[in-house]
């Protein structure tokens, strides 16, 4: 969305334990990492069919001291709560990590008035498991997909739907509030479906397939809404904007594309830059190739993430752009939040405001 004018600070590393056995394995089986919707949890999956919970943030770390100060309250309800650092044997590589917060009325053991962290994990034989966070207890084994499960996405509104992503060629829909029904099963991709994104006001899914389009679906409905075509290589990577107003996928072809997902149209191609020739001549993959896209917590960034063909099993902490959001952008993200883009055209006000609120202009 914009450059930052800081340069990122490596904060921290973590290495997957007893390097001797962890070497090759993990280097090969780290796929994923995410925090938790609460932001008191990492989770990573280190290799060996491992995932790693630890809680956050890290302790002895210049991130830790840096952040001291914010993080207080967290780290003082974590220490009553008792959060320790713990491992998840899932029995198979695991590709795909999301997290929700389980609310206290749909608890699963039936305890009133106690809520939690789940996590779910989409392994290498189809399987999905869902973890409770602070106990490390499986909950549920969901069972459907034929091939790796390679990505997973939770409604953000705690209705606990999740949505996952496979190399079967399907996407499917499971309501975890009803003992992990199987609701929905989406078709029309004719590759792997590599990445999928609920959108924050819960009305829209993206996935993305190894083909040069992403396709758009209704999370009402769960019928096609559109295939968003322009890449002009494998589209491995999408995610909405905190308002929903706006989408963007990543491309082998090291492009992201800006979409209005309301209206289909392309608002901006960006270019990953790589720092060295783009071309590896013995494969017809650049080793640039994009491999993930996400937008920052207040919308005004955005992170890529490119293959630079090295795997060492680590995972790194970066500080990111410090930015204090004008009232303009408060103020789109505020309307963008309930507005659709059609909704916003249809509104008695002058021309260049419609262009601001629908993301024409910036």
């Amino acid at each position: 969305m914009k450059p930052s004018a800081e340069e990122p600070v490596l904060l921290a590393e973590l290495k997957p334990g007893r390097p001797q056995q962890y070497d090759w394995k993990s280097s090969c089986e780290t796929w994923s990492v995410a925090f938790s919707s609460d932001g008191a949890w990492f989770a990573w999956s280190q290799g060996h069919c491992l995932v790693k919970l630890i809680p956050w943030p890290l302790q002895e770390t210049e991130l830790c001291r840096a952040s001291e100060r914010k993080s207080h309250k967290a780290e003082a309800k974590r220490s009553r709560a008792g959060a320790k650092e713990k491992t998840l044997e899932c029995g198979q590589i695991v590709w795909g990590l999301a997290f929700s917060a389980w609310p206290a009325a749909r608890h699963p053991d039936g305890a009133a008035g106690l809520c939690c962290q789940v996590l779910a994990t989409g392994l290498n034989d189809g399987q999905i498991k869902v973890w409770e966070v602070q106990t490390g207890h499986l909950l549920f084994s969901l069972l459907g997909h034929q091939d790796v499960v390679r990505d997973l996405s939770f409604a953000p509104n705690g209705s606990l739907i999740l949505v996952s992503a496979s190399r079967d060629r399907t996407l499917r829909v499971w309501d975890l509030s009803r003992d992990g029904r199987q609701v929905q099963v989406l078709t029309g991709h004719v590759q792997w479906v590599y990445c999928c994104s609920i959108s924050p006001d819960c009305s829209m899914l993206c996935s993305a397939a190894g083909e040069k389009s992403a396709l758009l679906w209704s999370m009402r409905s769960y019928t096609l809404i559109r295939k968003l075509e322009g890449h002009q290589s494998s589209v491995v990577s999408c995610d909405f904007s905190p308002d929903s107003a706006l989408l963007v996928t990543a491309s082998y072809d090291t492009c992201v594309i800006m979409w209005d997902p309301y209206t289909g149209e392309q608002l901006r191609t960006l270019r990953h830059v790589p720092l060295h020739s783009a071309l590896e001549y013995s494969s017809d993959v650049h080793t640039s190739s994009l491999r993930s896209v996400c937008f920052s917590p207040e919308g005004l960034y955005l992170a890529t993430v490119a293959d630079d063909r090295t795997r060492d099993g680590h995972v790194q902490f970066w500080t990111a752009p410090r930015v204090l959001s004008s009232l303009k952008h408060l103020c789109r993200k505020a309307l963008r939040t309930f507005l659709t883009t059609y909704q916003v055209l249809a509104l008695p006000i002058p021309r260049k405001l419609k262009e601001f609120l629908t993301y024409r202009t910036f």
